[in-house]
Protein backbone atom coordinates (compact mmCIF):
# COMPACT_ATOMS: atom_id res chain seq x y z
CA UNK A 1 0.00 0.00 0.00
CA UNK A 2 1.28 3.15 -0.69
CA UNK A 3 1.36 6.51 1.49
CA UNK A 4 -1.83 8.71 0.60
CA UNK A 5 0.15 11.56 0.87
CA UNK A 6 2.59 9.90 -1.61
CA UNK A 7 -0.71 9.17 -3.98
CA UNK A 8 -1.69 13.15 -3.44
CA UNK A 9 1.61 14.63 -4.16
CA UNK A 10 2.69 12.47 -7.13
CA UNK A 11 -0.59 11.48 -9.01
CA UNK A 12 0.85 11.51 -12.56
CA UNK A 13 3.59 9.07 -11.29
CA UNK A 14 0.96 6.55 -9.85
CA UNK A 15 -1.32 6.90 -12.87
CA UNK A 16 1.52 5.62 -15.23
CA UNK A 17 2.63 3.28 -12.79
CA UNK A 18 -0.76 2.09 -13.09
CA UNK A 19 -0.37 1.91 -16.90
CA UNK A 20 2.59 0.68 -17.13
CA UNK A 21 1.46 -2.52 -15.04
CA UNK A 22 -1.10 -3.01 -17.33
CA UNK A 23 -3.56 -2.40 -14.24
CA UNK A 24 -5.80 -0.08 -15.79
CA UNK A 25 -8.88 -1.30 -15.66
CA UNK A 26 -8.14 -1.79 -11.22
CA UNK A 27 -8.16 1.27 -9.94
CA UNK A 28 -9.57 5.38 -10.83
CA UNK A 29 -6.69 7.59 -9.21
CA UNK A 30 -8.98 10.60 -9.98
CA UNK A 31 -11.81 9.33 -8.09
CA UNK A 32 -9.54 7.77 -5.40
CA UNK A 33 -7.93 11.94 -4.44
CA UNK A 34 -11.94 12.57 -4.93
CA UNK A 35 -12.75 10.29 -2.08
CA UNK A 36 -9.77 11.84 -0.07
CA UNK A 37 -10.97 14.99 -1.11
CA UNK A 38 -13.99 14.43 0.59
CA UNK A 39 -12.40 12.60 3.25
CA UNK A 40 -10.65 15.56 4.24
CA UNK A 41 -13.48 18.09 4.48
CA UNK A 42 -15.69 16.14 6.38
CA UNK A 43 -13.10 15.39 8.73
CA UNK A 44 -12.86 19.16 9.42
CA UNK A 45 -16.45 19.22 9.62
CA UNK A 46 -16.43 16.67 12.16
CA UNK A 47 -13.41 18.57 14.19
CA UNK A 48 -15.35 21.64 14.01
CA UNK A 49 -18.78 20.28 15.30
CA UNK A 50 -17.02 18.28 18.15
CA UNK A 51 -15.04 21.45 19.30
CA UNK A 52 -18.56 23.42 19.25
CA UNK A 53 -20.86 20.50 21.02
CA UNK A 54 -18.36 20.26 23.20
CA UNK A 55 -18.50 24.01 23.85
CA UNK A 56 -22.01 23.90 24.34
CA UNK A 57 -22.07 21.25 26.80
CA UNK A 58 -20.10 23.26 28.66
CA UNK A 59 -22.03 26.09 28.29
CA UNK A 60 -25.33 24.66 29.51
CA UNK A 61 -24.16 23.80 33.38
CA UNK A 62 -22.95 27.98 33.49
CA UNK A 63 -26.32 29.82 32.19
CA UNK A 64 -29.69 29.79 33.66
CA UNK A 65 -32.81 27.46 32.88
CA UNK A 66 -33.99 30.16 30.24
CA UNK A 67 -31.42 30.22 28.24
CA UNK A 68 -30.30 26.25 29.14
CA UNK A 69 -32.86 25.24 27.05
CA UNK A 70 -32.12 26.92 23.77
CA UNK A 71 -28.44 25.88 24.25
CA UNK A 72 -29.87 22.18 24.66
CA UNK A 73 -31.64 22.58 21.52
CA UNK A 74 -28.62 23.99 19.43
CA UNK A 75 -26.37 21.21 21.35
CA UNK A 76 -29.32 18.70 20.18
CA UNK A 77 -28.94 19.74 16.54
CA UNK A 78 -25.51 19.95 16.48
CA UNK A 79 -25.02 15.84 17.81
CA UNK A 80 -27.35 15.12 15.24
CA UNK A 81 -25.32 16.75 12.71
CA UNK A 82 -22.14 15.54 13.78
CA UNK A 83 -23.41 11.71 14.18
CA UNK A 84 -24.37 12.46 10.18
CA UNK A 85 -20.94 13.74 9.54
CA UNK A 86 -19.12 11.04 11.28
CA UNK A 87 -21.34 8.12 9.52
CA UNK A 88 -20.14 9.70 6.22
CA UNK A 89 -16.75 10.25 7.64
CA UNK A 90 -16.53 6.23 7.92
CA UNK A 91 -18.30 5.44 4.79
CA UNK A 92 -15.90 7.54 3.04
CA UNK A 93 -12.72 5.98 4.72
CA UNK A 94 -13.46 2.45 3.80
CA UNK A 95 -14.19 3.49 0.32
CA UNK A 96 -10.52 4.74 0.63
CA UNK A 97 -9.16 1.93 2.04
CA UNK A 98 -10.97 -0.49 -0.15
CA UNK A 99 -9.49 1.57 -3.24
CA UNK A 100 -6.42 2.14 -1.69
CA UNK A 101 -5.99 -2.14 -2.08
CA UNK A 102 -5.85 -1.66 -5.71
CA UNK A 103 -3.29 0.81 -6.21
CA UNK A 104 0.04 -0.92 -7.28
CA UNK A 105 3.95 0.13 -6.11
CA UNK A 106 5.75 2.15 -8.85
CA UNK A 107 8.14 0.18 -10.59
CA UNK A 108 11.85 1.26 -9.58
CA UNK A 109 13.41 3.82 -12.50
CA UNK A 110 15.43 1.20 -13.62
CA UNK A 111 12.77 -1.21 -14.35
CA UNK A 112 11.95 -1.84 -18.67
CA UNK A 113 8.47 -1.12 -19.94
CA UNK A 114 6.82 -3.55 -21.16
CA UNK A 115 2.83 -5.13 -21.68
CA UNK A 116 3.97 -8.61 -20.93
CA UNK A 117 7.00 -11.12 -20.80
CA UNK A 118 8.05 -10.19 -24.19
CA UNK A 119 9.53 -7.14 -22.40
CA UNK A 120 11.95 -8.87 -20.19
CA UNK A 121 15.41 -8.43 -20.14
CA UNK A 122 17.83 -11.12 -20.21
CA UNK A 123 20.77 -9.81 -17.32
CA UNK A 124 23.19 -12.81 -18.13
CA UNK A 125 23.45 -16.22 -18.54
CA UNK A 126 25.71 -18.92 -16.31
CA UNK A 127 26.33 -22.13 -17.43
CA UNK A 128 26.87 -24.09 -20.83
CA UNK A 129 23.85 -26.33 -21.39
CA UNK A 130 25.20 -29.82 -21.74
CA UNK A 131 26.16 -31.70 -25.35
CA UNK A 132 23.72 -34.56 -25.32
CA UNK A 133 25.37 -36.99 -27.97
CA UNK A 134 21.53 -38.67 -27.68
CA UNK A 135 18.02 -37.19 -27.70
CA UNK A 136 17.30 -35.98 -24.00
CA UNK A 137 14.39 -37.07 -22.41
CA UNK A 138 12.07 -34.98 -20.22
CA UNK A 139 11.81 -35.51 -16.91
CA UNK A 140 8.45 -37.45 -17.09
CA UNK A 141 9.92 -39.71 -19.15
CA UNK A 142 12.81 -40.72 -16.98
CA UNK A 143 10.40 -40.80 -14.18
CA UNK A 144 8.06 -43.45 -15.53
CA UNK A 145 11.54 -45.39 -16.69
CA UNK A 146 12.51 -44.90 -13.39
CA UNK A 147 9.44 -45.73 -11.51
CA UNK A 148 9.98 -42.37 -9.57
CA UNK A 149 7.00 -40.48 -10.85
CA UNK A 150 3.23 -41.71 -11.33
CA UNK A 151 0.87 -38.67 -12.68
CA UNK A 152 -1.99 -41.36 -14.30
CA UNK A 153 -2.36 -42.15 -10.37
CA UNK A 154 -1.63 -39.25 -8.92
CA UNK A 155 -4.58 -37.94 -11.60
CA UNK A 156 -6.83 -40.52 -10.31
CA UNK A 157 -6.16 -39.42 -6.57
CA UNK A 158 -5.43 -35.56 -6.90
CA UNK A 159 -7.16 -34.76 -10.19
CA UNK A 160 -5.55 -32.71 -13.02
CA UNK A 161 -2.11 -32.06 -12.20
CA UNK A 162 -2.06 -33.97 -9.44
CA UNK A 163 1.36 -36.40 -8.66
CA UNK A 164 2.77 -39.32 -6.71
CA UNK A 165 6.81 -39.34 -6.25
CA UNK A 166 8.22 -42.40 -5.84
CA UNK A 167 11.65 -44.26 -4.37
CA UNK A 168 14.26 -42.11 -4.96
CA UNK A 169 12.73 -39.02 -6.33
CA UNK A 170 11.30 -38.87 -2.82
CA UNK A 171 15.35 -38.24 -1.75
CA UNK A 172 16.26 -36.34 -4.01
CA UNK A 173 13.10 -33.74 -3.91
CA UNK A 174 14.17 -33.74 0.31
CA UNK A 175 18.32 -33.56 -1.09
CA UNK A 176 17.20 -30.58 -2.83
CA UNK A 177 15.00 -28.66 -0.16
CA UNK A 178 17.31 -29.81 2.78
CA UNK A 179 20.84 -28.19 0.59
CA UNK A 180 18.59 -25.31 -0.28
CA UNK A 181 17.75 -24.97 3.69
CA UNK A 182 21.03 -25.77 5.09
CA UNK A 183 22.83 -23.06 2.32
CA UNK A 184 20.36 -20.40 3.82
CA UNK A 185 21.22 -21.15 7.31
CA UNK A 186 24.99 -20.92 6.63
CA UNK A 187 23.77 -16.79 5.29
CA UNK A 188 22.64 -16.34 8.71
CA UNK A 189 19.03 -17.08 7.79
CA UNK A 190 16.70 -18.26 10.42
CA UNK A 191 14.43 -21.36 9.68
CA UNK A 192 11.15 -21.30 9.93
CA UNK A 193 8.24 -24.07 9.38
CA UNK A 194 5.08 -21.85 8.61
CA UNK A 195 1.13 -21.89 8.72
CA UNK A 196 -0.29 -23.48 6.15
CA UNK A 197 -3.97 -21.75 6.08
CA UNK A 198 -3.42 -18.11 6.45
CA UNK A 199 -6.19 -15.75 7.14
CA UNK A 200 -7.36 -13.17 3.98
CA UNK A 201 -6.10 -10.60 5.88
CA UNK A 202 -2.43 -11.18 5.31
CA UNK A 203 -2.80 -12.35 1.70
CA UNK A 204 -3.63 -8.44 1.41
CA UNK A 205 -1.29 -7.53 3.44
CA UNK A 206 1.46 -9.15 1.14
CA UNK A 207 -0.23 -7.71 -1.83
CA UNK A 208 -1.62 -11.23 -2.85
CA UNK A 209 -5.65 -9.86 -2.54
CA UNK A 210 -7.12 -8.28 -3.55
CA UNK A 211 -5.28 -9.44 -7.23
CA UNK A 212 -4.73 -13.01 -6.56
CA UNK A 213 -7.44 -14.35 -4.76
CA UNK A 214 -8.95 -16.49 -7.59
CA UNK A 215 -5.77 -18.30 -7.88
CA UNK A 216 -6.10 -18.98 -4.11
CA UNK A 217 -7.39 -22.31 -2.31
CA UNK A 218 -10.22 -20.84 0.19
CA UNK A 219 -11.09 -23.45 3.12
CA UNK A 220 -14.75 -23.17 4.34
CA UNK A 221 -13.79 -21.13 7.60
CA UNK A 222 -12.61 -18.50 5.22
CA UNK A 223 -8.84 -19.13 6.00
CA UNK A 224 -7.02 -19.37 2.62
CA UNK A 225 -3.82 -21.99 1.75
CA UNK A 226 -0.50 -20.58 0.87
CA UNK A 227 0.73 -20.37 -2.99
CA UNK A 228 4.63 -19.16 -0.74
CA UNK A 229 5.67 -19.13 2.58
CA UNK A 230 6.50 -15.31 1.62
CA UNK A 231 2.92 -14.73 3.10
CA UNK A 232 3.22 -15.97 6.41
CA UNK A 233 7.21 -15.63 7.12
CA UNK A 234 7.07 -11.41 5.86
CA UNK A 235 3.50 -11.40 8.14
CA UNK A 236 5.43 -12.79 11.12
CA UNK A 237 5.89 -9.03 12.37
CA UNK A 238 2.26 -7.65 11.56
CA UNK A 239 1.15 -5.37 13.91
CA UNK A 240 4.81 -4.83 15.92
CA UNK A 241 7.52 -2.22 16.15
CA UNK A 242 10.93 -3.78 15.68
CA UNK A 243 14.19 -1.93 16.93
CA UNK A 244 16.81 -0.76 14.09
CA UNK A 245 19.38 -2.57 15.73
CA UNK A 246 17.71 -5.96 14.84
CA UNK A 247 17.59 -4.98 11.41
CA UNK A 248 18.01 -7.23 8.85
CA UNK A 249 16.06 -9.74 9.57
CA UNK A 250 16.36 -12.64 8.08
CA UNK A 251 14.00 -15.53 7.85
CA UNK A 252 14.01 -18.42 5.79
CA UNK A 253 10.84 -20.61 5.48
CA UNK A 254 10.32 -24.20 4.25
CA UNK A 255 6.68 -25.50 3.28
CA UNK A 256 4.16 -26.63 0.97
CA UNK A 257 2.40 -24.49 -1.55
CA UNK A 258 -1.03 -24.68 -3.07
CA UNK A 259 -1.58 -22.91 -6.42
CA UNK A 260 -4.99 -23.14 -8.65
CA UNK A 261 -3.16 -22.14 -11.42
CA UNK A 262 -6.07 -20.15 -12.66
CA UNK A 263 -5.56 -18.94 -16.64
CA UNK A 264 -2.92 -21.75 -17.10
CA UNK A 265 -5.35 -23.95 -18.99
CA UNK A 266 -3.23 -26.19 -21.58
CA UNK A 267 0.20 -24.71 -20.69
CA UNK A 268 2.55 -26.96 -19.05
CA UNK A 269 0.30 -30.26 -18.44
CA UNK A 270 2.70 -32.55 -19.17
CA UNK A 271 5.06 -34.01 -16.16
CA UNK A 272 5.31 -32.06 -12.71
CA UNK A 273 6.21 -28.47 -14.09
CA UNK A 274 3.16 -26.76 -13.58
CA UNK A 275 1.31 -28.76 -10.89
CA UNK A 276 -1.45 -27.34 -7.79
CA UNK A 277 0.82 -28.37 -4.75
CA UNK A 278 4.58 -28.22 -4.43
CA UNK A 279 7.23 -27.39 -1.62
CA UNK A 280 9.53 -24.55 -1.70
CA UNK A 281 11.99 -22.92 0.45
CA UNK A 282 11.49 -19.34 0.49
CA UNK A 283 13.88 -16.04 1.85
CA UNK A 284 12.34 -12.57 3.18
CA UNK A 285 14.09 -10.58 4.69
CA UNK A 286 13.40 -7.03 6.66
CA UNK A 287 15.41 -3.88 6.29
CA UNK A 288 15.35 -0.39 7.34
CA UNK A 289 13.55 2.31 4.89
CA UNK A 290 16.17 3.30 2.65
CA UNK A 291 15.91 2.01 -1.43
CA UNK A 292 20.03 1.64 -1.61
CA UNK A 293 19.76 -1.48 1.53
CA UNK A 294 17.13 -3.01 -0.62
CA UNK A 295 18.99 -2.93 -3.73
CA UNK A 296 21.51 -3.93 -2.34
CA UNK A 297 19.79 -6.81 -0.65
CA UNK A 298 18.27 -7.93 -3.72
CA UNK A 299 21.18 -8.43 -5.59
CA UNK A 300 22.32 -10.21 -2.02
CA UNK A 301 19.47 -12.38 -2.11
CA UNK A 302 19.61 -13.14 -5.91
CA UNK A 303 23.38 -13.80 -5.34
CA UNK A 304 22.03 -16.95 -2.97
CA UNK A 305 20.16 -18.42 -5.60
CA UNK A 306 23.00 -18.09 -8.09
CA UNK A 307 24.95 -19.72 -5.87
CA UNK A 308 22.79 -23.17 -5.12
CA UNK A 309 22.58 -23.20 -9.10
CA UNK A 310 25.96 -23.37 -9.05
CA UNK A 311 26.46 -25.70 -6.79
CA UNK A 312 24.33 -28.22 -9.02
CA UNK A 313 26.10 -27.39 -12.21
CA UNK A 314 22.44 -26.40 -13.55
CA UNK A 315 23.06 -23.57 -16.70
CA UNK A 316 20.24 -20.73 -15.64
CA UNK A 317 19.85 -17.12 -16.73
CA UNK A 318 18.64 -13.52 -14.86
CA UNK A 319 15.46 -11.73 -16.35
CA UNK A 320 15.01 -8.21 -15.33
CA UNK A 321 11.24 -8.59 -15.99
CA UNK A 322 9.54 -5.65 -17.03
CA UNK A 323 7.03 -3.20 -15.82
CA UNK A 324 3.98 -5.26 -17.08
CA UNK A 325 4.99 -8.36 -16.55
CA UNK A 326 5.83 -7.75 -12.64
CA UNK A 327 3.76 -8.39 -9.58
CA UNK A 328 1.21 -4.97 -8.36
CA UNK A 329 3.59 -4.71 -5.59
CA UNK A 330 6.90 -5.34 -6.37
CA UNK A 331 9.18 -2.43 -7.02
CA UNK A 332 11.71 -4.47 -9.05
CA UNK A 333 12.00 -8.11 -9.72
CA UNK A 334 14.57 -10.67 -11.27
CA UNK A 335 13.43 -14.09 -12.52
CA UNK A 336 15.49 -16.59 -12.72
CA UNK A 337 15.14 -19.68 -15.44
CA UNK A 338 16.83 -23.05 -15.12
CA UNK A 339 17.80 -24.69 -18.26
CA UNK A 340 15.57 -27.61 -19.22
CA UNK A 341 17.08 -29.66 -22.22
CA UNK A 342 13.95 -31.59 -23.49
CA UNK A 343 12.47 -28.24 -23.86
CA UNK A 344 15.52 -26.36 -25.13
CA UNK A 345 15.10 -23.51 -23.06
CA UNK A 346 15.11 -21.71 -20.00
CA UNK A 347 12.39 -21.88 -17.25
CA UNK A 348 11.39 -19.87 -14.53
CA UNK A 349 12.51 -21.69 -10.95
CA UNK A 350 13.14 -18.25 -8.88
CA UNK A 351 11.31 -14.91 -8.59
CA UNK A 352 13.17 -12.17 -6.43
CA UNK A 353 11.51 -8.92 -5.72
CA UNK A 354 11.99 -5.75 -3.33
CA UNK A 355 8.76 -3.55 -1.89
CA UNK A 356 9.99 -1.04 0.09
CA UNK A 357 7.28 -0.20 2.15
CA UNK A 358 4.54 -1.60 0.04
CA UNK A 359 3.83 -4.99 2.02
CA UNK A 360 4.64 -3.13 5.49
CA UNK A 361 2.29 -0.52 5.22
CA UNK A 362 -0.52 -3.02 4.99
CA UNK A 363 0.84 -5.21 7.57
CA UNK A 364 1.69 -2.55 9.84
CA UNK A 365 5.53 -3.34 10.66
CA UNK A 366 7.53 -0.61 11.42
CA UNK A 367 10.09 0.21 13.61
CA UNK A 368 12.30 2.83 16.03
CA UNK A 369 14.98 4.04 14.12
CA UNK A 370 18.14 5.05 16.41
CA UNK A 371 17.04 8.73 16.63
CA UNK A 372 13.62 7.23 18.22
CA UNK A 373 11.54 8.04 15.18
CA UNK A 374 9.33 5.31 13.71
CA UNK A 375 9.31 3.92 10.30
CA UNK A 376 7.89 1.47 7.71
CA UNK A 377 10.38 -1.75 7.64
CA UNK A 378 11.09 -2.47 4.15
CA UNK A 379 10.53 -6.32 2.61
CA UNK A 380 12.18 -8.46 0.32
CA UNK A 381 11.87 -12.02 -0.81
CA UNK A 382 12.82 -14.74 -3.32
CA UNK A 383 12.84 -18.22 -3.85
CA UNK A 384 15.25 -20.71 -2.73
CA UNK A 385 13.94 -23.85 -4.32
CA UNK A 386 10.89 -24.75 -5.31
CA UNK A 387 10.58 -28.56 -6.61
CA UNK A 388 9.62 -30.70 -7.62
CA UNK A 389 10.19 -28.68 -10.08
CA UNK A 390 13.87 -27.78 -9.74
CA UNK A 391 13.93 -31.26 -8.97
CA UNK A 392 12.69 -32.12 -13.05
CA UNK A 393 15.79 -29.89 -14.02
CA UNK A 394 17.93 -31.84 -12.06
CA UNK A 395 16.86 -34.88 -14.12
CA UNK A 396 17.03 -33.81 -17.42
CA UNK A 397 20.21 -32.24 -17.38
CA UNK A 398 22.12 -34.92 -14.95
CA UNK A 399 20.03 -37.73 -17.19
CA UNK A 400 22.77 -40.24 -19.00
CA UNK A 401 22.27 -42.28 -22.39
CA UNK A 402 21.46 -45.80 -20.57
CA UNK A 403 18.10 -43.86 -19.23
CA UNK A 404 20.10 -43.67 -15.97
CA UNK A 405 20.37 -39.98 -13.67
CA UNK A 406 23.58 -38.47 -12.24
CA UNK A 407 23.32 -37.12 -8.79
CA UNK A 408 24.80 -33.59 -8.47
CA UNK A 409 27.66 -33.74 -6.69
CA UNK A 410 26.10 -31.11 -3.24
CA UNK A 411 23.62 -33.84 -3.26
CA UNK A 412 25.11 -36.75 -2.74
CA UNK A 413 25.46 -36.44 0.81
CA UNK A 414 22.14 -36.06 0.92
CA UNK A 415 20.75 -38.95 -0.65
CA UNK A 416 23.35 -41.31 -0.06
CA UNK A 417 23.92 -42.29 -3.86
CA UNK A 418 25.49 -41.13 -6.95
CA UNK A 419 23.57 -42.12 -9.56
CA UNK A 420 19.76 -43.17 -10.11
CA UNK A 421 19.17 -46.49 -12.35
CA UNK A 422 16.76 -49.61 -12.97
CA UNK A 423 16.46 -51.88 -10.74
CA UNK A 424 17.59 -55.60 -11.56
Amino acid sequence: MLDIKYIRENPDLVKKAIADKQLSSTVDIDKLLELDKSYVDTLRQVETHRALRNQLSENISKVDDNAREKLIQEATEVKNELNRLEEELKNLKVQIDETMLWVPNPPASDVPYGENEEGNKIVRTVGEPHNFTFTPKDHLELGISLNLIDTERGAKIGGFRGYFLKNEAVLLEQAILRYALDFMMQQGFEPVTVPWMVKPEFFTGTGYFPWGEEDHYRTQDGMALIGTAEVPVTSYYAGEVLDEKDLPIKMVGISPCFRREVGSHGKDTRGIFRIHQFNKVEQVVLVPADEEISRQWHENMLGYVESILQGMKLPYQVLLMCSGDMGAGQRKKYDVETWFPSQNKYRETHSDSYFLDFQSRRLNIRYKTKNGKIKYVHTLNNTVAATPRLMAAVMENYQQEDGSIMVPEVLQKYIGMEKIARKG
